[in-house]
Order: structure tokens, then sequence, then C-alpha cells
């Protein structure tokens, strides 16, 4: 099937309050083009030096997220155009965020990442490291983010239960994070699931999805 059909199928399922973030990384400008011209306009790339050049060549109205773990060093490089900035795991980075976002004078959206899964190799931030941020009193004096929600990533596993556990896990916590009142702090966005758990994430209350190969197809990593 095509991406425009792709696409399509995958539209016709999500709720009203899901957002689509179609993950094009590794695809050539073609592919998402042809995302484009089917109606999508927020792409999500794990790579920023990737992003900035595919932002150089797209239309200027696409949403550009970056949902690759994050290096703070390369943070500079795409603070002028991000529209959200999923993979936040450190105060330190909210910081840097905060640092780039001044110099281009404006405001950077970000989640923050929460490590729900049981696998090592997974990022994020414990449950009390999102406390400690969120009570923190540098966290007021980063007057140019703001931090939108939460995002996770469940367990790479066929047992269903697990993922539904670790969903509703992260779901109970950022529900009891709204009573955090913060200028910067605004939750209205969960971000979980992929193209392999999005439908089970939506289930456990996710409103953003995040679908690749669903959409594009299978992955050319060479």
């Amino acid at each position: 099937m095509s991406i425009q059909e792709n696409l399509h199928i995958i539209k016709s399922t999500l709720p009203v309050n899901v957002q689509l973030v179609a993950v094009s990384k590794t695809k050539p400008t073609s592919d998402i083009l042809e995302a484009y011209n089917a109606g999508q306009r927020v792409f999500g790339e794990n790579k920023i030096q990737e992003m900035a050049n595919k932002f150089e060549q797209l239309p200027k109205d696409i949403e550009w997220h970056m949902i690759g773990h994050l290096q703070r060093n390369k943070v500079k490089y795409m603070a002028s155009f991000v529209h959200l900035i999923h993979g936040v795991d450190s105060f330190k980075t909210l910081k840097e965020i905060n640092k780039q976002a001044l110099k281009h004078n404006r405001i950077i959206n970000c989640l923050l990442e929460v490590k729900i899964a049981s696998e090592a190799t997974k990022f994020g931030l414990s449950f009390n490291e999102v406390q400690q941020i969120l009570t923190s009193v540098e966290l007021k004096e980063l007057k140019n983010i703001n931090i939108q929600g939460f995002m996770g990533m469940a367990s790479f596993t066929n047992d269903k239960t697990i993922v539904h556990s670790e969903f509703k896990t992260l779901k109970t916590q950022f529900e009891s994070s709204k009573k955090y009142s913060l200028q910067n702090f605004n939750p209205t966005i969960l971000s979980m699931g992929m193209s392999g758990d999005y439908k089970i994430a939506i289930e456990e209350g996710s409103t953003m999805v995040r679908v690749g190969s669903a959409i594009f197809g299978a992955r050319n990593y060479t």
C-alpha cells in the first residue's frame, strides 16, 4: 500500500483527541512530501542533523518533533525551528534547551521522558526524578521552555499485559502531576505508543502516538 493509504487507514482509527506524529527518520524527503500531500503536518525525527537538513528542504508549515535521545551539545542546531522535544531526561538538558530558546527569542515545548520499561537500554527519568524537577526552585527560572507533559516507551515484548501495565502507570503519574502549578509546566500531552503498540497506548490514555514503519514501511538503516 502507498504512504497515503497507510496514513488514511491509521488516521481513520485514531480518536479525535489523539495526535499522530509520522516518524520519518531515515526516510527520504520524497516520502515525507507524499505524506505531506496527503495532509500530514507533524513529523518526528531521532537525529537532529537529519531533521535540520529536512527542515531546510521541506515546507515550512511542518511541525518537527525531536523524538530521539537528546545530546545536549546538539540542541542549538534545532532551537530555531523545533516544535516539540519528546525525549528530555535530565534537568541539565532542560537548562540547555532554555538557553538555546532564549537565543532565538522563543519558547520551546518539551516532554519529560519517563522510564516505564524494565529494559536497561531504555532512557528516561524515574518518577522520583520527575517529582524533583517539578518541585525544584530552579525550574521556575526557565522562562523559555514549556513542559507539555510526558513521553514513555513500553517494554519490547509480546506480553500485552506488561505493555498495558506500563502505559497505565505513566497515565496515572501524568494525571497526578497536574497538581503542580507552574508557569512552564502545562501537562496536556501524553506521548505513548509506536507502530507496534499504539492501539494499547490509546486504550491507556495516550494523546499522541509516534508511528513510522506502519506509514512509511520498513526502515533501511544501511
